[in-house]
């Protein structure tokens, strides 16, 4: 779950790419935390949960010529929830313990494939995922589509995996209620 800072990151980064005015030249890009969207998925044997967190902040910096990307993309970790007020207390205080751990923080570092002014495209951004106390080295597919427009805004769609028991984190599963060691992450992230 801590996994959603990530995804909410990398739209980030993408978006920053997406929005280039010209090569070698780095731009700069806030995400808009209003906007953006972090989705999880969790399957499980007798149902599969579905639930969200909210991007705190996102700031980055790319410079499309040479690939480097800086900055952050900040989740809350106290603001994921499921819709179901005793999922979310053992989320919060037994996997996250988002009260020690409040932010879930992606600070992406080189973007690999080119990103295209016009259209969509298909790009990796590597970075390091801080989650729970610890850092993990990720690399991210991202799909952007970008459409030029006079204020040079943009959009990243991203998909992947976080094999969070993996990464230390507890799996919430009970007797009779098996969850997957993995969370599925959606984000849709976008510039303001």
């Amino acid at each position: 779950m801590h996994s959603r800072s990530l995804p909410a990151t990398l739209a980030s980064i993408i978006l920053l790419c997406a929005s280039a005015p010209a090569s070698g030249q780095e731009i700069a890009f806030d995400l808009d935390p209003a906007r953006t969207t972090v989705q999880f998925t969790l399957g499980g044997t007798l149902h599969t949960v579905h639930g969200s967190f909210k991007l705190k902040r996102g700031a980055i910096r790319f410079d499309p010529a040479t690939g480097k990307i800086g900055g952050e993309a900040v989740v809350d970790a106290t603001s994921g929830e499921s819709d179901n007020e005793g999922r979310d207390r053992r989320m919060h205080d037994n996997v996250l313990e988002s009260a020690r751990y409040p932010e879930i923080v992606f600070t992406p570092d080189r973007v690999e494939g080119v990103v295209a002014r016009q259209g969509a495209s298909q790009v990796e951004v590597h970075g390091i995922f801080r989650i729970h106390g610890a850092e993990h080295e990720v690399m991210l597919p991202v799909h952007v589509e970008m459409t030029l427009t006079a204020d040079a805004r943009a959009t990243a769609k991203i998909h992947f995996t976080i094999p969070y028991v993996k990464w230390g984190l507890k799996n919430p599963s009970t007797l009779f209620l098996r969850v997957s060691d993995k969370v599925d992450i959606d984000i849709a992230a976008y510039t303001r």
